[in-house]
This record gives structure tokens, C-alpha cells and sequence, in this order.
């Protein structure tokens, strides 16, 4: 069975929306001027007392854009972004016959995208300031929607010298502790 989807256009605008976390608002008021494509990021304006901040793409993404900005000269506004998300979410609900899709808010591609990142990263810091929040308990908020208190599994190694624990931290992992003459680091799975 063919699900419906969106079109190419609201596909990228909904994929930049779930991986940046930025608001409606703030990606309708982005230009191609602000999307570096041989670096794959995206600059985007704060909007309601949010910072301005610069988010890395995967490539993929970056040349949806490419395309995306190639036939448009820019992104359209938000309340048209909110129409077209609930219209292509209602489709979808039609096509699967499940009304629980249509529970799916355009804002609730935010809120994953900063539980996801509080998830990956245990960074709140970091998770406020891709928001772009002043305040913390306005991040507090958007990590609080699924239950993530489950067992998290970690690779742990051990560098006996300063060339290995180098290697470590290049490859991602983080250093716990010293025991015997040796450094424990860890990494999650």
C-alpha cells in the first residue's frame, strides 16, 4: 500500500523542522543566503526572544535544500508550513486508518528533536542552547515527554598512556575515572 506523503517542497521543510528543532516561524524566515552548502549548516534568526544559532545538516538534507532553493527563493510562512503539515498529516491518518496521526502537532517536531538530543547527549545545556531558550526550565519542558529513565549501555576502554586516551576522546569517549594507573572512559552504545 502507497502512503501519501508529502509533497518535495514541505518534505524538506519538515525534515529540517524535526532536525533542527527550530520553530515554523524561524525556517520561514530563512534564505538561501543563510544556508552554507558546501559546509552543510544553516543559520537561523531567533524569533520570540530565542538566540540566533547555526545548525550542522546531514549532506542529504543540505541537497534537499539545494533542490528546495534552486525552485524557490525562499521558504513559505508558517501558518502555510501549519496547513500543509496538518493537511499531509490527515492524509496519512486517512490512508492508514489511524486517528492517532492526527494527534501529531507541527510543534511536536520540536519537542522530539529536543528530547532526542537530551537523550543522545545528556547535555541540557546543550539541548537550551540549539533551542535557543534564555531559560532553562523553558528547555526543562520539551525534555520531559517521553520516559528515557531505562538501563543506558556503554562501551567502556581503558588507556594506560596519553596516545590512547587521545584516541579515545577522538573517537567519542568520555573520561570516567583513574584506577590502578589506568583511565576508564565510556562511550553509549
Amino acid at each position: 500500500m502507497k502512503v501519501v506523503s508529502a509533497s518535495r517542497k514541505y518534505a524538506v521543510i519538515f525534515k529540517v523542522l524535526m532536525e533542527t528543532g527550530v520553530m515554523p516561524y524561524e525556517l520561514s524566515r530563512v534564505e538561501a543566503k543563510d544556508i552554507d552548502f558546501d559546509r552543510c549548516t544553516a543559520s537561523v534568526r531567533g524569533f520570540k526572544g530565542h538566540a540566533s544559532r547555526t545548525f550542522k545538516l546531514p549532506a542529504e538534507t543540505i541537497g534537499m535544500l539545494r533542490l528546495c532553493f534552486s525552485k524557490y527563493s525562499k521558504f513559505p510562512e508558517a501558518i502555510w508550513i501549519e496547513k500543509m503539515w496538518m493537511k499531509t498529516r490527515n492524509k496519512v491518518s486517512s490512508k492508514l486508518q489511524d486517528p492517532n496521526i492526527k494527534t501529531i502537532r507541527l510543534y511536536d517536531l520540536r519537542h522530539y528533536y529536543a528530547t532526542m538530543l537530551y537523550h543522545k547527549t545528556r547535555d541540557i545545556l546543550l539541548v537550551k542552547q540549539q533551542m535557543g531558550h534564555k531559560k532553562l526550565e523553558t528547555t526543562m519542558i520539551y525534555t520531559q515527554m517521553l520516559n528515557l529513565d531505562g538501563e543506558d549501555e556503554y562501551t567502556c576502554k581503558v588507556a594506560r598512556d596519553l596516545k590512547e586516551a587521545a584516541a579515545l576522546v577522538e573517537a567519542g569517549f568520555e573520561y570516567i575515572t583513574e584506577m590502578d594507573g589506568v583511565k576508564l572512559f565510556r562511550k553509549r552504545k
